[in-house]
């Protein structure tokens, strides 16, 4: 959420950015309703002064023996105003807060401008794409020879876009999760098991709600959702407190299972494990202080780097433009492997800061010693990786033209063999 003082100061500023974005959100009319707001507490403010001032008349004109009939009936009417403004500035309140938080961040000076990821700007590459002098195969086809992926039974116990892992599929898997989080919590990071529920406050918190209410997997009868990533209850372990700034910044990693309802994908990698309703990642969450953010971006996005590196899969990282990062980002790095069947590199991690936006809505503070005044920390996150993808990146990457796969090095002690056959 955006400071509304910023809107109030700054509201050319803010239109720009949202351009940059190409976003629509009224500022005016949401500048008008504040003014409105403002001016009923003030006028409230008065009249209730003037109510206890009168008050306090009332049981000395009684001890003079004079009427106070028409003085009672001034404040009854005093009191109706009031009620009312009362009830239009709450009024008022609830229409400015969806408005506020249906306005997405300001991109920063630094993002690209752009309107769609055509605009993205190639940062860097690690390794040339993979060659092969066999034809390569999919992942979801190698998955099925070697009987390690079996999204048939995912449909039909479930259906489209829900896969088992068999044998050393799974092992895979499983194996890819635990090289993650070991790696970065050997690089400073504090592992969480996070819950796979949240209730709403939670995804309003970090942006998931309101605008991507039709992504989310809601829980009938309830006020819980599946988590669509980690990031959701990690950052807001810390809702509603002021930390230490001493402690700052505090870096933490998650492995969840996550859950989307992938709404309007339809008919885009629908096939393999690209883009599941279910599938697992380890999440990279940073606590930081403002005047260092960008730097711990930088960081963030080297440490999530680390897993393709250290795997020796091709990769390149690219800075999003304003027009295709994400609602509550205001700078973004995508990492995108290399996919030899896709003759493409494809997205497998995204790296935000997110500045004060999502400790505005979850009201995330900290402070410098007993008497320092609270300020807003700066959140970022990033996948480190995704493990379903990460595992298709391997199966295209190091297959080989006898139909088996070879077992990334820094793998074999997780897996417990050097070949998939």
């Amino acid at each position: 959420m955006l400071d509304i003082r910023r809107i109030r100061q700054n509201p050319e500023e803010v239109k720009a950015g949202l351009a940059r974005r190409h976003a629509n959100a009224d500022i005016d009319a949401l500048l008008a309703k504040d003014e409105e707001r403002r001016q009923i507490l003030q006028e409230v403010e008065q009249k209730k002064a003037k109510r206890n001032a009168d008050s306090k008349k009332i049981p000395q004109m009684k001890k003079a023996g004079e009427d106070t009939t028409a003085l009672m009936a001034e404040m009854r009417e005093l009191g109706d105003e009031i009620k009312a403004l009362d009830e239009r500035s709450a009024a008022l309140d609830n229409e400015i807060n969806e408005m506020m938080l249906a306005i997405p961040n300001i991109p920063a000076d630094t993002t690209p401008d752009g309107e769609s990821d055509a605009d993205n700007v190639e940062i860097r590459r690690f390794m040339e794409p993979t060659k092969f002098d066999f034809e390569a195969k999919p992942h979801w086809e190698i998955g099925d020879a070697l009987n390690i992926l079996d999204p048939e039974t995912g449909a039909s116990v479930t259906g489209a876009r829900f896969t088992f892992y068999r044998g050393l599929g799974a092992r895979l898997e499983r194996s890819v999760m635990n090289f993650m989080l070991d790696t970065h919590t050997s690089r400073g990071y504090t592992e969480v098991f996070p819950p796979f529920m949240v209730h709403e406050h939670s995804m309003y918190g970090t942006g998931q709600l309101p605008k991507f209410r039709e992504d989310m997997f809601h829980v009938e009868g309830t006020s819980y959702y599946l988590i669509p990533t980690a990031e959701v209850p990690v950052t807001n372990m810390y809702r509603g407190m002021i930390l230490d700034g001493e402690q700052l910044p505090i870096y933490h990693t998650a492995y969840s299972a996550c859950f989307r309802g992938e709404a309007g994908s339809a008919g885009r990698d629908t096939r393999g494990l690209i883009r599941q309703h279910q599938f697992n990642k380890v999440e990279l969450v940073k606590f930081a202080r403002p005047d260092n953010s960008f730097e711990e971006l930088e960081k963030l996005t080297a440490d999530a780097e680390e897993i393709l590196k250290a795997l020796k899969i091709p990769y390149r990282v690219v800075a999003l433009c304003a027009g295709d990062i994400g609602f509550s980002s205001c700078k973004t790095y995508d990492i995108e492997v290399w996919m030899p069947s896709y003759n493409r590199y494809v997205e497998i991690s995204s790296c935000s800061n997110f500045m004060d936006f999502q400790a505005r809505r979850a009201n995330i503070r900290f402070r410098d010693g007993a008497k320092g005044k609270p300020e807003y920390v700066h959140t970022l996150n990033g996948s480190g990786l995704a493990i379903g993808r990460t595992t298709a990146a391997i199966l295209e990457n190091y297959q080989r033209a006898d139909g088996s796969i070879e077992v990334p090095e820094v793998l074999r002690k997780y897996m417990g063999v050097d070949v998939i056959k």
